[in-house]
């Protein structure tokens, strides 16, 4: 692992850290969580500490590292409105999908949520996949730390949601290997009612995949993810990606693709894929922009779906009848700083494998607010993408480039007004996007859609 002011990719999980030693905390068990998915009346939240209060953790060297901390990302996103009436994603269930997962994971979260006033909770953690452990390219570590972004950015912003962490033995590296594995767990989570909402922080270049093995592979995921989305009302959020508009080209991750490609599990149609915006502060305003190395593009397998087909004509223009990628977006950039404690360490953190776990914590708080799981999001949120609400749910991002110039030069694309393939329809404000997800979903149900 890298020192402060480097950043080394956890696997090829789009995992992102900036190390800054800091002041370790003791840690004791915590208490259990909530369980099941049951719909929870709100009951409204003493208040939270202010912003100057919620400070960053106390740092080991001279100059102060400035941070994001939980309570900043909930009033920038617009969660902490909701969290202060009682709509904390109690009574719902976010499912992590992961590789080896984190032996410090509960000790570590105990801690975060100790310094950021959190409710303390219990993680599950399971291990259905009763296969020899598999890790080729010894990157237990990377994936330690994933899942402990992952839960903790989930605690963060949803934080009486409960959280189960699926464990595969089998890393997910490139190509097939690790995904039959993966869709193992999500079918174990279907057949145990475990919950409706799934976070994916990992992903497979499409370049990878071209070969019959993993055409196939890809066949099964996707008829699996459409019957968990349409028969069990599941939600699934995946990261597009840390390599902006390619990925890796080889089964070792040792170089890019030079020609434009984009990612799976978020190029399925069923999914909502998360790309990445860097928040920057210039005194107490916050400006968002496209962080230049979200996973966005096109897909070369699924073609362009039926929610993506009521954009503009101008923005259709790009598609040329491919799934368009990202779906959505929020902070990825690790130059944004979000705080992060793993192994005893306080760090800062980035990725996209920071921003689908935010997507999730949102989504956990929707159906909440609903009083059932409103599943499948995409058609909703395109919806009201084209609504007149649209530049009041959503940050509509316009500044930005996803183009790669790092060992290859691949053209990207610029983010703009409305969707676009760096940072989607943009990143939520929830205070406003959640009711009006709820009205639309509603909607298209009742008009059969």
């Amino acid at each position: 692992m890298q020192g402060h002011g480097q950043y080394k990719p956890f696997l090829k999980l789009w995992l992102l850290i900036s190390f800054t030693l800091a002041l370790a905390f003791s840690g004791c068990a915590g208490l259990p969580g909530t369980g099941g998915t049951a719909t929870t009346t709100p009951t409204p939240r003493s208040a939270t500490p202010s912003a100057a209060a919620e400070s960053c953790p106390p740092v080991l060297f001279s100059s102060a590292v400035t941070c994001y901390t939980p309570l900043q990302l909930r009033q920038y996103y617009g969660f902490e409105p909701l969290i202060q009436r009682g709509y904390t994603g109690k009574g719902q269930t976010i499912i992590d999908i992961v590789s080896f997962g984190s032996p410090t994971l509960q000790q570590d979260l105990d801690v975060f949520s100790r310094r950021f006033h959190l409710p303390l909770t219990r993680v599950q953690v399971i291990q259905p996949v009763q296969k020899p452990e598999y890790d080729p390219h010894h990157d237990k570590s990377g994936w330690a730390g994933e899942t402990e972004l992952d839960v903790e950015i989930i605690h963060a912003l949803a934080p009486d949601a409960r959280i189960v962490v699926l464990v595969s033995p089998v890393a997910e590296t490139e190509g097939t290997v690790g995904l039959p594995e993966f869709r193992q767990l999500i079918q174990y989570a279907i057949d145990h009612h475990l919950g409706t909402i799934v976070s994916q922080s990992w992903g497979a270049s499409e370049v990878t995949l071209e070969d019959a093995a993993g055409q196939q592979e890809i066949q099964e995921w996707n008829a699996l993810l459409q019957r968990a989305t349409l028969e069990e009302h599941m939600t699934f959020f995946s990261s597009s990606g840390d390599n902006g508009a390619t990925d890796y080209a080889d089964l070792n991750m040792s170089r890019l693709s030079p020609k434009a490609t984009t990612s799976f599990a978020a190029d399925v149609p069923w999914v909502t894929s998360v790309g990445g915006t860097t928040l920057l502060r210039q005194g107490q305003q916050v400006h968002e922009i496209g962080w230049s190395k979200s996973g966005g593009g096109f897909s070369r397998f699924f073609p362009e779906p039926a929610y993506q087909k009521s954009l503009p004509a101008a923005t259709q223009a790009a598609f040329q009848g491919r799934r368009g990628i990202p779906d959505v977006a929020a902070a990825a950039d690790p130059a944004t700083n979000l705080a992060f404690y793993f192994n005893g360490v306080w760090e800062t953190v980035g990725g996209t494998s920071a921003s689908a776990p935010m997507w999730a914590a949102l989504a956990a708080i929707a159906n909440q607010m609903a009083g059932h799981p409103l599943g499948f999001l995409n058609p909703a949120l395109y919806t009201i993408a084209a609504s007149a609400n649209y530049q009041r749910d959503f940050h509509d991002i316009t500044v930005g480039d996803n183009s790669v110039d790092q060992g290859v030069n691949v053209p990207g694309y610029p983010a703009e007004a409305g969707w676009d393939a760096v940072t989607g329809l943009g990143s939520p404000n929830a205070q406003y996007l959640i009711p009006d997800l709820i009205r639309t979903q509603a909607t298209l149900a009742a008009a059969g859609q």
